[in-house]
């Protein structure tokens, strides 16, 4: 399926500044769409891999501070690493990822 961005869609390519000087994050957005049930995007600056900080901009520039987006972390066997500086967030919508309670997160 190929998807053609237009002004408004929820998806497509954006860069978002660090600081006035800093790096740019550059993010590929993809909805839920037909059988695919995730939201995803895609983090990279280019030259390094994204910080936790830098990812948690991201979430919460794209999605709403309930929504639980994960990155995940396949079996050795199951990786397809195209890009060494490039992380991925997730969002199942179909329903809630099981998570673990707080004390164990933090």
């Amino acid at each position: 399926m190929k998807l053609e961005q237009k002004a408004g869609d929820p998806f497509g390519w954006f860069e978002i500044p660090t600081t006035p000087i800093g790096p740019v994050i550059r993010c590929q957005v993809s909805n839920a769409y037909d059988e695919f049930e995730f939201e995803h995007v895609s983090v990279s600056l280019g030259h390094r891999c994204p910080t936790w900080d830098e990812m948690c901009k991201v979430k919460d520039l794209f999605w709403d501070e309930d929504d639980v987006v994960v990155q995940y972390h396949p079996a050795k066997s199951e990786y397809v690493n195209l890009s060494k500086t490039c992380l991925h967030l997730w969002r199942w919508t179909k329903g809630q990822f099981p998570q673990p309670g707080k004390c164990e997160v933090g």
